[in-house]
């Protein structure tokens, strides 16, 4: 320190220059009134990072003073500096000579500064260099003495590396990188940050966060290097927006801040190093829009096409796309479309009309807004178009021509003052065709609202791809509607009427198909009249479903039908329908299923194996089929049984329990190799018949024993009306597992009374046509028939005239009396009659034209013992008259 007049007061925290801690941290400022006065320098001063230190020579040259800062740099103590000759001491011995001459000449006045390697004490070994800069001075008595400042080279070097490093990393850093001081100014910014706001990097010195951010911005700037200042915890990748001078985009950095310290540990300030992510932010949104797109995708794949409901279609797209896609959705399909007509009108064009069969809104329960310029049926442009309403798009509007060229099209939303309709909110709109196969089948437009992004083109593809998935559902919903319209109007005419009739029998039936979507089965019942009010019940069952199931049901009952009026038994008719279900199962080639691949042994299941018939095409398969049919025969009250692998019948007679039918199983119709047997069963008059399919007994849920058991019991209380009998037996069995069709097929049996039927034997010879006249006679007087006398004993005497020409055996002539009239006439000749056409100059012959003529229908069929031959006539109504015999005779020649 200099000597001489009085100096002013250090300040409390203010230490000497070679203080520890605080070396030369005081500055001369003006005070008040311009006094000066001392005060600390702010921290990171550059004594905090060079290591200083001092000492002092006498005038002999030797160590006088010797600081604490040299004695902690230099790592020698006090106590072996002072008084010590500093070249013997520290100077290696080969320079010793070169340091006393230097010594020399500062002890003589000269000043001087260079390197001077030196050993620390006490272990003597050289470790370091020091850069001396000595000073002359004087004692109090005028000798001449020497003040050494003594700097760490080490030190000097590693500050000087270090601040070229940080020049370097400041100056050519890609990032933004600024320094804040204490007080949040800047005290310096790199080229990179300059570059992106503009102007020179000096111009940014002593800027704050207000002066190149936006308010809100540069406020959480301002926090957050406040908050870090105080604490010290350093903040990372804070998300800042801003524009960047000349330019109209908005961009976006991520700035991380952590607090500076001096060599003292004193805060000096903040590192805010900022990372442009404008570009990564934009790709993260992409990959985050691609990733919902997908997900959107996956569950659009999920959840359309499930149901085979056009409009069930539409409603799952637009669940699908509101909200996750937009905020409004509505979809529009061709009203001929819809009505299913194959080539709606007006579909070219994109004038035809739709119908909207769904809507659905994020923001709103009204129907999308007028910008698509529809015009409903009787309505305006400007009115909303509701759920279900039709409508059409003009020739020139944006919808039109989506329709038209099958392309989306993208709406801009409308401005408008007029009030808050939905129109004025709506800002983008996507207008995208619904094409399936090369066909437009509707449109459907997809809406945002103000505050949602405008459709883009990812958005526009993803559009598309959701309306393509929805029109091929769409288009296979409609498919299968006209499959299955046409299959079920097919199936429905080839099931009997709704209420059947048939003599001694009282009939109800119910079928039921097992699901909406499979309405359309293989299961069929039938009930055919056959000669002398004999009644045929089918109940049969096609394997598997839809319309190979329907046609093949239809063309089994045809042959049915054909074969029954062909008055075979019953087991003969299932025999011909096995041979028939053979030749409809084959190949697909023409040839039917080898024999080989059929059951030919009883202890064959009722089912083919498996084997060439498993491997065989659908087709075959949907030609296996089991069939029961029975002849109830109401004179004798008798019924013959045959059975093609089907379930029981169930006979329920008055005061006893239901019985399972020991009827012979059988094989399936088409599997063939096995004969059929047919056993006869007496009805009493009251019993109750239930033929059915096995849909009504056997589900998953239970065995078939199960359900034969609970159908059983539910035809105990069979006394009700025979249609309450149906209905119970469907309420109390599982009817709605949807697993399989259900045909219930329902006699009640009353018999023909005694009193309705007439039966006489005749002999073979000439009086007995007389006598067969005359039985007719009295029985229809005493039927009360005298309209029919006289045609029926025209033809009786016919027919028991063919008797005995052309048969053999003794003749029976039998009337039965129903809903018609019945005349039989017996004969042991199995020759079948043959109807021909006479010619004039014939003077016979025309028996058999007149028997057409007179009848409603006429026949013969084989007996056990011969033929029968017969003929109907209707009863009076008292509208129609009855054919006059004489015109109808004279008609003939």
């Amino acid at each position: 320190m200099s000597r001489g007049g009085a100096e002013p007061a250090q300040t409390e925290d203010q230490g000497g220059a070679d203080g520890p801690g605080d070396p030369g941290r005081h500055r001369h400022a003006p005070g008040l009134h311009g006094v000066p006065v001392w005060q600390s320098s702010r921290p990171g001063s550059i004594y905090d990072y060079i290591r200083v230190a001092s000492f002092s020579l006498g005038p002999d040259g030797r160590i006088d003073q010797w600081s604490e800062r040299a004695a902690d740099m230099l790592g020698i103590p006090a106590r072996y500096a002072l008084g010590k000759d500093p070249v013997a001491a520290f100077v290696p011995n080969e320079l010793r000579e070169t340091g006393r001459r230097k010594v020399s000449e500062i002890l003589d006045g000269r000043e001087w500064t260079g390197l001077v390697p030196y050993r620390r004490e006490p272990d003597g070994d050289t470790e370091g260099l020091a850069e001396i800069y000595v000073m002359p001075s004087e004692t109090e008595s005028g000798e001449r003495a020497a003040v050494c400042l003594v700097v760490d080279v080490r030190a000097l070097r590693g500050i000087e590396t270090d601040l070229a490093a940080s020049q370097a990393v400041f100056g050519q850093s890609p990032m933004g990188f600024t320094l804040f001081g204490t007080d949040l100014k800047l005290l310096r910014v790199n080229e990179r940050f300059a570059t992106v706001f503009g102007g020179p990097a000096g111009k940014y010195r002593g800027c704050s966060p207000h002066d190149f951010l936006p308010r809100p911005e540069a406020e959480r700037m301002a926090a957050a290097l406040r908050r870090v200042l105080d604490t010290g915890e350093p903040v990372t990748e804070m998300q800042l927006v801003g524009a960047v001078p000349g330019e109209g985009d908005r961009r976006r950095w991520s700035v991380s801040l952590y607090r500076l310290h001096g060599a003292s540990g004193r805060p000096i300030g903040v590192a805010a190093l900022a990372a442009d992510v404008t570009g990564r932010r934009r790709a993260e949104r992409e990959a985050a829009n691609a990733r919902r797109n997908l997900a959107l995708l996956n569950e659009a794949g999920a959840r359309i096409g499930n149901s085979l409901d056009l409009e069930t279609t539409a409603r799952t797209l637009l669940d699908v796309a509101v909200p996750q896609f937009c905020d409004l959705a509505s979809v529009d399909l061709y009203q001929g479309l819809l009505a299913g007509d194959e080539a709606p009108p007006g579909m070219s064009d994109g004038s035809a009309e739709l119908r909207r069969v769904a809507f659905a809104s994020a923001v709103s329960d009204a129907p999308l807004a007028t910008s698509t310029c529809c015009i409903p049926d009787g309505g305006s442009p400007d009115d909303p178009v509701a759920v279900g309403a039709v409508h059409r798009y003009p020739f020139n509007s944006p919808c039109a021509g989506a329709l038209r060229t099958g392309q989306a099209q993208i709406i801009p939303g409308r401005e408008s003052d007029d009030g808050p309709e939905l129109g004025a909110v709506v800002h983008s709109t996507l207008a995208v065709p619904m094409v399936a196969r090369d066909t437009v089948v509707g449109l459907v437009q997809f809406s945002r609202t103000k505050g949602s992004e405008p459709f883009g083109e990812r958005d526009t593809a993803l559009a598309v791809e959701l309306a393509a998935r929805a029109a091929v559902c769409i288009d296979n919903a409609r498919l299968y509607r006209r499959e299955h319209e046409r299959a079920l109007i097919l199936q429905r005419s080839l099931l009997p009427p709704g209420d059947p009739e048939a003599a001694g029998l009282d009939i109800a039936c119910r079928y039921l198909p097992g699901t909406t979507a499979t309405e359309v089965g293989g299961d069929w019942f039938d009930v055919i009249e056959l000669p002398g009010h004999r009644t045929a019940l089918v109940v049969g069952d096609v394997m598997g479903r839809g319309l190979r199931a329907a046609v093949a049901m239809g063309e089994l009952r045809t042959a049915v039908r054909t074969l029954a009026l062909l008055d075979l038994e019953p087991a003969e008719v299932l025999s011909a329908l096995d041979e028939i279900a053979r030749g409809l199962g084959g190949s697909g080639d023409g040839r039917s299923a080898p024999r080989s691949a059929r059951g030919r042994t009883g202890a064959a299941a009722n089912v083919p194996e498996h084997g060439a018939l498993a491997r065989t095409a659908d087709l075959s398969e949907v030609y296996l089929a089991t069939c029961v049919y029975a002849v109830y025969d109401p004179v004798t009250r008798r019924c013959t049984f045959a059975n093609a692998g089907h379930l029981p019948p169930v006979l329920v007679e008055e005061g006893e329990d239901a019985l399972l039918l020991d009827v012979p199983p059988g094989m399936p119709l088409g599997v063939g190799g096995e004969p059929f047997e047919e056993i006869d069963v007496d009805l009493p008059d009251g019993a109750l018949l239930a033929l059915y399919t096995d849909g009504l007994v056997e589900s998953r849920d239970h065995p078939l024993e199960e359900g034969l058991q609970a159908f059983r019991r539910a035809l105990s209380d069979a006394d009700r009306p025979l249609e309450d009998v149906c209905d119970h037996v469907l309420s109390a069995l599982d009817t709605s597992h949807g697993e399989d069709d259900i045909a219930l097929l329902m006699a009640r049996v009353h018999g023909l009374p005694k009193d309705a039927v007439g039966d006489w034997s005749l002999a073979p010879e000439a009086r007995s046509v007389a006598r067969a006249r005359e039985l007719a006679r009295d029985q229809l007087t005493d039927w009360g028939l005298q309209e029919l006398v006289d045609t029926t004993e025209l033809l009786v005497s016919e027919l028991v005239t063919n008797a005995l020409r052309h048969g053999q055996g003794e003749i029976r002539l039998r009337l039965l009396l129903d809903r018609t009239l019945v005349c039989e006439v017996w004969d042991a000749d199995l020759a079948q009659p043959r109807r021909r056409r006479a010619r004039d100059t014939d003077e016979g012959g025309r028996g058999l034209q007149l028997v057409g003529l007179l009848s409603t229908g006429w026949g013969s069929r084989r007996t056990p013992r011969g033929k029968t031959v017969w003929f109907e006539l209707a009863l009076p109504d008292g509208e129609s008259e009855a054919v006059d015999p004489t015109e109808a005779l004279l008609s003939l020649f």
